[in-house]
């Protein structure tokens, strides 16, 4: 039985042709196990190949790829990979210290005065990301349309590379968002505790993921959901469908 080999390419799809190539085997017989998706970064940081380790099914008696891997053998450069995909021993705090130093590298060419970014663990599968300082708020913007761009690059660099969720605080903006929705949230989830059912006001951006969030907390047992009419976006709360 021939071991897998590894591949690493710009994307998948090359990644998938490459070895299609090196096995001489049709990329649909290809037995296939994504060790490493492909990722762009944010402006250049955190930026991946894709990485995959495959064999042809049409090797006689070859098995699939198992998740564990138990038969395949690295040198120790590749043990960082197995550890970290299929382990997941990294620890928090490193990962934090890392996205830290990152951050600040980024930043700290950068125009803005801005204290230290600090990075750290909030809970066991989410990273707080702080940014305070003289020009903080500068990095919120107009109706919060550059927090929302800055946290959506953010997490798509640390989603697909550590496999968290992140909080992102500048200048307090979520704190005050988040208690802004709450307060607004109360006679809401009074009137649903009721009659069993609604929905809020048209929200945008931040706001409707705060309220869906806390929507989701105040109600665990019903079907709360976002909607959209007229291209405006609200959140509905409802039993679930019996079957």
């Amino acid at each position: 039985m021939k071991d897998p080999i590894k591949i690493e390419a710009a994307t998948l799809e090359e990644a998938y042709t490459k070895a299609s190539e090196e096995l001489e085997c049709s990329i649909t017989e290809l037995d296939i196990k994504v060790l490493q998706y492909p990722s762009k970064g944010l402006l250049g940081i955190g930026k991946k190949n894709a990485i995959i380790l495959v064999r042809c099914k049409s090797e006689e008696n070859t098995p699939e790829i198992p998740e564990q891997l138990p038969d395949i053998k690295v040198d120790e450069d590749e043990k960082e990979i197995f550890d970290n995909f299929y382990k997941q021993e990294r620890d928090l705090n490193e990962i934090a210290q890392e996205v830290e130093a990152a951050l600040n590298d980024m930043f700290g060419n950068m125009c803005f005065r801005l204290d230290k970014v600090k990075v750290r663990p909030y809970d066991k599968d989410t990273l707080l990301i702080e940014f305070t300082g003289e020009d903080a708020a500068l990095l919120i913007g107009k109706e919060g349309y550059r927090y929302k761009a800055l946290s959506y690059m953010l997490f798509n660099w640390i989603n697909p590379k550590y496999g968290l969720q992140i909080r992102l605080e500048i200048a307090e903006f979520l704190k005050t968002q988040e208690e802004m929705i709450a307060n607004y949230l109360k006679p809401v989830i009074e009137r649903i505790k009721k009659e069993g059912r609604g929905q809020t006001k048209p929200l945008d951006g931040v706001l409707i993921q705060i309220a869906l969030r806390q929507l989701r907390q105040a109600f665990p047992d019903k079907y709360v959901a976002v909607r959209e009419r007229n291209k405006e976006k609200y959140i509905i709360v409802n039993e679930f469908r019996k079957k």
